[in-house]
């Protein structure tokens, strides 16, 4: 762990503001491109077969492939520049074929508020 002390004239305390602020700043930016999850949203909404199912994000793959799941065994995937595409099924309701700009245009699409 690294610990940056600061003297008290006015010259040295700007100084060690901006490295602090340089500090602080960068990593974070860098963290949020590394981490995958604040790219999707948590949670997405779709109707499939008359009923309304929540699916929550699962896992995301090495190459961005984006897998949600609901209660009842039933899964989508999503990139960040592609469309929906439901696991196993021929259907696939209202999420099926919609980009993430989308799916959060029509409110369909829940992030985690940071």
């Amino acid at each position: 762990m690294r610990f940056l002390f600061c003297h008290r004239s006015n010259a040295a305390a700007t100084t060690c503001i901006a490295a602090l602020l340089l500090l602080v700043t960068f990593p974070l930016a860098g963290r949020a491109q590394d981490n995958p999850f604040e790219q999707f949203p948590l949670v997405i909404h779709c109707k499939y077969n008359e009923t309304y199912h929540s699916f929550y994000l699962s896992r995301i793959s090495q190459d961005g492939v984006a897998t949600y799941q609901a209660s009842e065994r039933i899964a989508g995937t999503i990139t960040l520049d592609g469309k929906a595409k439901a696991i196993g099924g021929e259907g696939g309701g209202t999420c099926v074929g919609k980009t993430l700009a989308e799916l959060r245009a029509s409110h369909q699409a829940y992030d985690l508020n940071r």
